[in-house]
């Protein structure tokens, strides 16, 4: 039963003309370079960033998402370069890319900064249809796996910033390309296109005392046929050490965050999804780990460092 629902949820994502495929981070507000290059060194130091996310826990081929980022201000100038590797799988599926980023910064007004940022990637998608249950084995859109099918993209993002506020819109992957379009000639409809999604974001830090700050946030998705997707967050942050937060992802799921600020450099976190739907009687869950290093922080002799 757990591996039939898995396999809907890939031919939806397969026989899909618009979906939303990019990836997908409950903590998105500690590595924002994923979904926005302009962020790249705006915390003004070289950032080592690694997470891992086990979605839907318990179903046979669920999604599961890694990523590794490094990004780094260049010294004596404006610019902000990163790159990162994404690896996405779900069931039979299994995509690799590998961004580039680059921002420029310049001071805007009062204490903001703003940033822009543009975006290289190149993906690699990989899909063996063997390890799937096939209902008509004799259909031909499933005869050949395919192998690093080889997709190019762009992307560009805007983010003007604070110590204690931040706003951003980016869209990473700007151009509408094809993935399954091999026997579109013959009549197949296993096509799938990668929609432009466009990331709203925004958050302000709110210093309750000299021990507690409290931080709301807000993501916005937005593409072309599918719903609006709004993901609320509030963490709180005790003594610069602890952070404790909940997010709500719009008829999808909540969430529990925490994280310790382990020392001056390191950082982990982790947080844990409940999905609102019905994906919650199959599943046990969804489970998100990251650890961050700092290296080099240009802030360390201040007691109140950004948080976010």
């Amino acid at each position: 039963m757990r591996l039939r629902i898995v396999q809907l949820i890939f031919f939806c994502m397969v026989y899909s003309m618009n979906s939303q495929q990019d990836s997908q981070f409950t903590q998105y507000m500690y590595n924002t370079i994923t979904i926005n290059p302009a962020y790249t060194a705006s915390r003004d130091v070289m950032n080592i960033f690694t997470l891992h996310r086990a979605q839907w826990v318990g179903l046979e081929g669920s999604p599961s998402t890694s990523v590794v980022s490094l990004s780094a201000p260049v010294k004596g100038s404006n610019l902000g370069i990163g790159v990162s590797i994404l690896n996405d799988r779900i069931g039979p599926s299994d995509e690799t890319k590998l961004e580039t980023d680059f921002s420029y910064t310049i001071r805007a007004f009062d204490d903001f900064q703003f940033a822009f940022g543009l975006k290289a990637s190149i993906g690699f998608l990989n899909v063996d249809f063997s390890k799937l249950n096939q209902f008509n084995p004799g259909d031909y859109a499933f005869q050949d796996n395919i192998q690093n099918s080889f997709t190019p993209n762009v992307g560009a993002g805007l983010y003007l910033y604070s110590e204690n506020t931040y706003f951003g819109v980016s869209v990473p992957n700007i151009l509408e390309t094809t993935y399954y379009n091999k026997y579109a000639d013959a009549g197949s409809v296993s096509t799938a296109v990668q929609r432009a999604h466009v990331y709203l974001i925004a958050g302000k830090v709110f210093e309750l005392n000299d021990a507690i700050k409290l931080k709301p946030s807000i993501l916005t998705k937005i593409v072309n046929g599918s719903p609006l997707q709004v993901d609320v967050s509030v963490n709180t942050l005790f003594s610069n050490v602890l952070t404790l937060g909940l997010a709500y992802r719009y008829d999808a799921a909540v969430s529990a965050l925490a994280g310790v600020q382990i020392s001056d450099s390191w950082f982990i976190g982790y947080g844990y999804d409940m999905a609102t739907t019905e994906i919650a009687n199959y599943s046990y869950g969804t489970h998100e780990i990251f650890l961050r290093f700092e290296l080099f922080k240009r802030y360390s002799g201040i007691s109140s460092p950004r948080f976010f």
